[in-house]
């Protein structure tokens, strides 16, 4: 058994405790809000098929997501709550032999390095980890709706499915942190999704599946 939250505590042994971190914000007119928990989900699932003693935790689906405010369903908690949230959990899974954090959403990482500094300064056994992707295809375009297609078609709606602004993400960055996303697309789309596939979303995960499972290894090791 791999999914922690279908454990009973007696079943608990010496394990690696897998935390998916994820989001529930806008992903352009075509893909379902949880698309980053989703993704962040299936990386953790797959790296506790690989590797012996590995847990999975419920994900989980709130992030700090503050650039996408401005569209309907997007739910933040911000860097602040997001960067706690991550330090108590930690703090609270003392009997796990070390804890991976998953993160499928780029408006985390700056609050989940500062929590993971923390959480090192404490001497806990922590690592973070998230997929790379491309400056020009940052959010809802072709690498996402792949993945999506792959992991839940049926949440894909790919008649809605259009480009956004396809500028490489450092050269928006100015215009985001001042205006967040709808300063810089309409459909909150950076990136385009044509040419997306299922083939292509399996051959993503399978690729950061490996770096993910290489990395941990490599952690571990440590």
């Amino acid at each position: 058994m791999t999914s922690l939250g279908r454990c009973r505590w007696p079943e608990i042994g010496p394990a690696v405790l897998a935390v998916p971190l994820g989001a529930t914000e806008q992903h352009g007119p075509h893909l379902p809000l949880d698309t980053d928990t989703a993704v962040a989900t299936e990386l953790c699932r797959r790296l506790a098929e690989r590797l012996p003693g590995v847990l999975v935790a419920p994900a989980l689906p709130f992030g700090s997501s503050g650039e996408h405010a401005g569209f309907p369903g997007t739910l933040s908690i911000g860097q602040e709550a997001f960067e706690r949230v991550v330090v108590e959990l930690a703090r609270s899974a003392e009997e796990f032999d070390g804890i991976v954090f998953v993160n499928g959403h780029g408006g985390n990482l700056a609050p989940l390095r500062r929590a993971v500094r923390l959480l090192r300064a404490e001497g806990r056994p922590v690592f973070a980890w998230a997929p790379s992707g491309r400056a020009d295809d940052a959010h809802a375009g072709r690498t996402e709706t792949s993945v999506m297609l792959r992991l839940r078609p049926a949440d894909v709606e790919l008649t809605a499915a259009e480009a956004g602004n396809t500028t490489p993400l450092p050269d928006l960055m100015e215009q985001l942190v001042r205006g967040g996303v709808r300063a810089v697309s309409d459909n909150g789309v950076l990136g385009d999704p044509s040419g997306a596939s299922a083939e292509e979303g399996e051959a993503l995960l399978a690729t950061w599946a490996d770096a993910l499972v290489t990395a941990v290894r490599g952690w571990l090791t440590r």
